[in-house]
């Protein structure tokens, strides 16, 4: 058998292992990743590699430094005014929480950045209004992802550029991307997300954690409260590390190491202890983003990707129907981020998208964008993105869960990108 084959084997055998859950998912990924090495299909200093992976040190310091926020009163109090506010009524709750979310989501482009922000809050309202966190971290966890960088703010005022840089690199600068073309593909979708997770995400949510859940909580577990200066420090800590992600490209200072300096600085200043900043970090969630990222680059290695792109390029060029071949280059690039690192997909699909485009003679504007939305939608599977192991953490959810709750919004984001999308940038 080839390596592509063995690979494919390896991979649908894990997803098959995830969705059963009769062995920890850590496990299942980390016996993955073992597989794909000792098989040839991934090189063992880069499978070494990605448990230092940026993003993956990101979701073991927001750990820490959302307990050390949640060990505060303040966190506490922001909860009994939101309450407060809403008088009761989950929805409510929900609005204030996703509009904020989905703003910050405008200037941040770390969706597990925004997810950790917003959860230590979210979890201390729970608490508040008597229902689990497993209610509302999942429809949480979609805006984060969802809406990130979907209006010309922050990163999002970089779209065009990249995509421009795109077309030029495969020769088709006919076509370029103007600043506000992302934002008015986007739009419609921000609108949706945010309405599916205030009015209805809910309802699908389970009532209580399928598995246990005790990272990021809130409770207190009878702790004595904090001094005056460690209760300040904790909310000064949290405060001044949101603001430095939000000025992070200004400031010119890696993601992680932002996070990595806020994590050290609670225990520094007395917050947490050097135990509780320990016991804050999940560990097997830690390990499964790592063990994740690992199938990914095995099916990156092997070349399943450009595999995958060259059928969908050739099966496009036979549709004589622009709505259906916008499905498609929407529908396989978001099927493929689940498993494989968005921008990995990205950088195989946008240029298959520009080629196959070039050779109908086709505005490639559409689905170009179409590409680069479905890349950002990954929420289905722990390895879509790290803000999905975080909100599993969080929210004591499985593998089945999590696609129970993602089936209905991944149809709706299909639909209403491949409609609005194809009908605002027609091909011909």
């Amino acid at each position: 058998m080839t390596p592509l084959t063995i690979c494919l084997i390896i991979s649908v055998l894990t997803m098959v292992s995830y969705v059963l859950n009769k062995i920890p998912m850590a496990l299942t990924a980390l016996l993955s990743m073992v597989a794909f090495i000792l098989t040839g299909c991934l090189n063992p200093q880069t499978a070494l590699g990605y448990f230092g992976n940026a993003n993956g040190i990101m979701i073991v310091a927001m750990f820490v430094v959302a307990a050390g926020f949640t060990r505060t009163q303040f966190v506490k109090k922001c909860a009994a005014s939101v309450n407060r506010i809403a008088k009761g009524s989950l929805m409510m709750v929900m609005l204030g929480y996703v509009l904020v979310t989905a703003l910050l989501a405008q200037f941040i482009q770390s969706s597990v950045i925004v997810f950790g922000i917003m959860a230590p809050m979210m979890i201390a309202t729970c608490d508040e209004m008597k229902i689990s966190p497993s209610k509302t971290l999942f429809p949480l966890s979609i805006v984060s992802i969802a809406t990130i960088s979907a209006l010309p703010l922050g990163g999002g005022a970089t779209r065009f550029g990249t995509l421009n840089g795109y077309l030029q690199a495969n020769d088709y600068a006919s076509y370029t991307v103007a600043i506000t073309d992302p934002m008015k593909a986007s739009l419609p979708t921000l609108i949706v997300v945010m309405i599916y997770c205030i009015f209805f995400a809910t309802k699908f949510a389970p009532d209580a954690p399928v598995v246990q859940a005790t990272e990021i909580k809130s409770r207190q577990d009878n702790k004595a409260p904090l001094s005056p200066f460690k209760e300040k420090a904790g909310y000064t800590i949290f405060i001044l590390t949101t603001a430095a992600l939000i000025l992070q490209p200004q400031l010119k200072i890696e993601t992680w190491v932002i996070c990595i300096t806020g994590a050290l600085a609670m225990v520094l200043f007395g917050v947490l202890t050097e135990k509780e900043a320990i016991a804050a970090i999940n560990w097997p969630m830690a390990f499964l983003f790592a063990g994740a990222l690992c199938m990914g680059g095995a099916l990156t290695e092997t070349g399943a990707g450009e595999v995958i792109g060259g059928i969908l390029a050739n099966f496009a060029n036979k549709l004589n129907n622009p709505y259906l071949i916008g499905l498609v280059f929407f529908l396989v690039p978001f099927l493929l981020t689940q498993v494989m690192m968005n921008r990995t997909v990205m950088v195989i699909f946008i240029p298959i998208a520009i080629l196959a485009c070039k050779a109908m003679g086709a505005n490639p504007i559409g689905i170009i964008i179409l590409v680069q939305n479905a890349c950002s939608s990954s929420f289905m599977t722990p390895m879509a993105t790290p803000a999905v192991p975080m909100c599993m953490a969080g929210g004591g959810y499985d593998i089945p869960s999590l696609i129970k709750q993602s089936i209905l919004p991944a149809a709706i984001l299909c639909i209403v990108n491949v409609a609005w999308i194809m009908t605002v940038f027609p091909m011909y």
